[in-house]
């Protein structure tokens, strides 16, 4: 299934919702959102992973690429909704000690506007 990407725009924060698989192809895609100049405009970046069902190196590489533009525009991206098979990826790559991953939607906004 193709990777669809969706942004929401809440205040000033972009809530991107990741559904269906992220591979190398996906990830091309997510890249191009990730470093479109009008992301920076938001200070936090909140990532619904509800409905994604698969992360390859690739896709996490995307991540990983941006967390210190984010870090240096003091930009928060805040994963939040993740699968346990997804989770599990992050958490044996030790991705969760550099990445903020919450359970759900409210704890996000909490964790945001820390």
């Amino acid at each position: 299934m193709p990777m669809k990407i969706t942004q929401e725009i809440k205040e000033n924060t972009v809530i991107m919702t990741l559904d269906g698989e992220l591979d190398a192809s996906s990830s091309v895609q997510l890249d191009e959102e990730l470093s479109d100049p009008e992301i920076m405009k938001y200070n936090k970046v909140l990532v619904d992973c509800q409905n994604l069902d698969y992360i390859s190196s690739a896709g996490l590489g995307v991540f990983i690429s941006h967390l210190q533009r984010f870090e240096d525009a003091q930009i928060k991206l805040i994963f939040f909704n993740m699968q346990d098979k997804v989770r599990n990826v992050f958490e044996i790559l030790g991705l969760d000690l550099l990445m903020t991953i919450v359970s759900d939607y409210e704890e996000a906004r909490s964790v945001a506007n820390e």
